[in-house]
């Protein structure tokens, strides 16, 4: 397991063998804001404060920070998730935006794709932030939620927006698509955005998935 916290530390544990004991720590740049793994790779991300991104090379009983760099958004990153096949990063941050920053351009792999960013979740000329990304494991696909209460698909290859859910109470608070992804978890619970105020209470919805809101479009 990893963890990482306002401590701006990671931890690595093994809970079969020394359950309470990290096996292995890594300083952070700033304080954990959100992170990822990717288990074919053996590497985690994490998103700090400072706008940092960082991605550890955890081998048995070790880490190893192998970049630090400064995200390609110019505001604040809510969330960080693995494309399915390990080759890329998706990015949200809360000024609305996401990003797709392919491993080859910071040095980790070689697929000479271009990263991008695109706008999402505003309302006219409101903005509000991006706080969960979750891929769909058949199609490669992704899904937003954001503080306007929405879910919306994309095609990240092909840089295609899918289709947009009816709107929910509040906002998305996170995501999570099934093993085969027909169907897709949806957290809709007020993420404070706007202070302290009256706001609906906090609901889990299972939302099953039509192929068409996921399947990606082509160029």
């Amino acid at each position: 397991m990893v963890s990482a916290g306002w401590n701006s530390k990671v931890h690595v544990w093994d809970a079969r063998s020394r359950p309470g004991i990290a096996v292995a720590t890594v300083d952070l740049p700033g304080k954990a804001f959100a992170m990822d793994v990717d288990v074919a790779r053996n590497r985690v991300v994490v998103a700090t404060s400072g706008r940092r991104i960082c991605v550890i090379d955890i081998r048995a009983h070790s880490a190893e920070l192998i970049l630090d760099r400064e995200s390609s958004l110019k505001y604040q990153t809510r969330t960080v998730k693995y494309f399915p096949d390990g080759n890329a990063i998706a990015l949200g941050s809360i000024e609305g935006r996401v990003a797709v920053e392919y491993l080859d351009e910071i040095g980790l792999d070689s697929q000479g794709k271009r990263k991008f960013a695109f706008k999402c979740h505003r309302v006219g000329d409101v903005v509000y932030p991006v706080n969960c990304i979750a891929f769909n494991p058949r199609f490669g696909t992704f899904a937003t939620g954001g503080c306007d209460g929405t879910v919306v698909t994309w095609d990240g290859a092909n840089k295609k927006k899918l289709t947009t859910l009816p709107k929910f109470a509040t906002s998305i608070a996170a995501l999570a698509f099934n093993m085969d992804g027909s169907e897709l978890a949806i957290a809709s619970s007020y993420t404070y955005e706007e202070g302290e105020r009256e706001h609906p209470r906090d609901e889990i919805f299972i939302r099953p998935m039509l192929d068409s809101e996921c399947r990606p479009k082509g160029k």
